[in-house]
């Protein structure tokens, strides 16, 4: 099926299209238009119009809308399910578990919206100043642009439009290459709503090039990007005076303490670390482990890793399938093979067979290593030995990046330890650092990025506090 251009409410058929293949069994699953700098230019021109009556459109009509789009995604759930592993090659279980988090960033969306409101002022509370009608609130910025990546390309792109469009902005998204049909249909149930404001989103595909017709022109207000470090790094550089919402790489870590449960722990971090083939940026990538159980631990993982199912996604029992691309198995493969010449060793034997790449539990790793010290972004996790908590926290913390961490243990006192000191955006006790829960900010400190993602908190992100004084 074809994925064509919106600019706002009108649907562009082009001829020049680029075809997406299945990273399961490289058959056709879907085509894009593709886009250049002027159709970005087009897009933002449109949105620029759009915004001024998205401001002025009622709230409630804004709810509605979101709630069309919930109710009507929840009708045709088992074909963005389907869509999700045909582009992507989710596990069709996982996919199901996408949209329905998708419908349920949308729903909470229209909720939190209602229940922002500014707060009035006690302007004579110090002397200089007196007795006035004094108070502030929230107003859309304007233009929105939306570009967001493939590991989860329908709840991604949720996480903003969502906010966006019901706090009264106009959005411009541009999605991965790598599903362009997830988000196609997703901005149609939004463009086709009898409760949508005219030409208020905008979808169109593209490169580099079109991503920086976008990020540098002076009309959107807001940049929020989901995506690599590099590519953050050029829209900071290139935004200007603008908004911009950045979450960016994770090396997510936990500490299992001697006082944890073992069995929970390894079943938990197995999951945590393969989990959509590791693809994920709070995908568990190094775990610490007291010296004391270290060898116990280390068992149990590979045993827990070893009753992962892995194979086709379109099979309902299926864990774990394909990586996106033929490169990310290859870079994948070789960061194992370079690490094992360095000293490590697996506990899981490293096997790829074209794009699924099976998990890797690796140890005897040291922080040198690519697979501890960058973001693999693929399944492997490794296991290092260290000598208590504070070890373990110091270990942690060594990393460029910051986006969330965890704690399994049964020691209050270690616990609280870590949610004091763990340099990160979140911090988990007793699970997994890829939990992430919609309804909570979601964001990293150091290079994993700026400003906060979750319903209430992008709505922040894409709002202004205006302040009112009536004398």
């Amino acid at each position: 099926m074809d994925a064509h251009i919106w600019m706002g409410s009108e649907e562009i058929k082009r001829d020049n299209m680029l075809e997406r293949l299945s990273p399961y069994n490289g058959r056709l699953v879907s085509r894009f238009s593709v886009c250049d700098e002027d159709d970005a230019l087009r897009a933002l021109e449109i949105a620029s119009i759009a915004a001024k009556n998205a401001k002025k459109s009622p709230l409630h009509q804004r709810c509605a809308w979101l709630l069309d789009v919930a109710s009507k995604l929840k009708e045709e759930r088992e074909v963005f399910a389907k869509v999700l592993c045909d582009e992507v090659g989710k596990p069709i279980a996982y996919a199901r578990i996408e949209v329905d988090r998708c419908i349920e960033t949308i729903t909470l969306s229209a909720e939190t919206m209602r229940m922002l409101h500014g707060e009035t002022i006690i302007t004579d509370a110090m002397p200089s100043g007196r007795k006035a009608h004094a108070y502030w609130r929230r107003e859309p910025c304007g233009v929105v642009v939306a570009i967001t990546p493939f590991n989860f390309p329908l709840n991604l792109v949720a996480h903003k439009l969502a906010p966006a469009l019901v706090a009264g902005n106009s959005v411009v998204l541009k999605p991965t290459p790598e599903a362009p049909l997830c988000a196609y249909k997703l901005a149609k149930l939004f463009i086709e709503s009898p409760y949508a404001t005219k030409d208020a989103l905008s979808v169109i595909y593209g490169d580099a090039q079109v991503g920086s017709a976008l990020v540098g022109s002076d009309i959107p207000r807001v940049i929020s990007f989901t995506g690599s470090v590099g590519v953050g790094n050029i829209i900071t550089k290139s935004a200007g005076i603008k908004k911009v919402s950045l979450e960016l790489g994770g090396n997510a870590a936990t500490y299992i303490d001697d006082s944890a449960d073992l069995d929970y722990a390894a079943s938990r971090c197995a999951i945590g670390a393969f989990v959509n083939s590791g693809q994920v940026c709070i995908s568990l990538q190094r775990i610490y482990v007291d010296s004391s159980i270290y060898d116990e631990f280390a068992v149990r993982i590979a045993e827990a890793t070893s009753t992962l199912v892995v194979g086709s996604p379109y099979n309902e029992d299926t864990f774990l399938g394909p990586l996106i691309n033929d490169e990310a198995a290859l870079r994948a493969m070789s960061w194992v093979e370079s690490a094992i010449a360095e000293g490590a060793r697996t506990l899981t034997p490293p096997r790829c067979e074209e794009r699924i790449f099976y998990p890797c539990v690796m140890a005897d790793v040291t922080e040198k290593m690519k697979i501890v010290c960058e973001e693999v972004f693929a399944p492997i996790v490794s296991l290092v030995r260290v000598d208590g908590i504070d070890d373990a926290i110091q270990r942690m913390n060594n990393s460029p990046y910051g986006l969330q961490f965890s704690v399994f243990t049964n020691n209050l006192a270690h616990a609280t330890q870590a949610i004091e000191e763990l340099d990160a955006g979140g911090v988990v006790i007793n699970d997994m650092p890829t939990l992430r829960f919609d309804i909570q900010p979601y964001g990293g400190v150091k290079l994993s990025g700026v400003g906060r993602e979750g319903p209430r908190f992008a709505i922040e992100e894409m709002t202004e506090i205006k302040s009112i004084v009536i004398l």
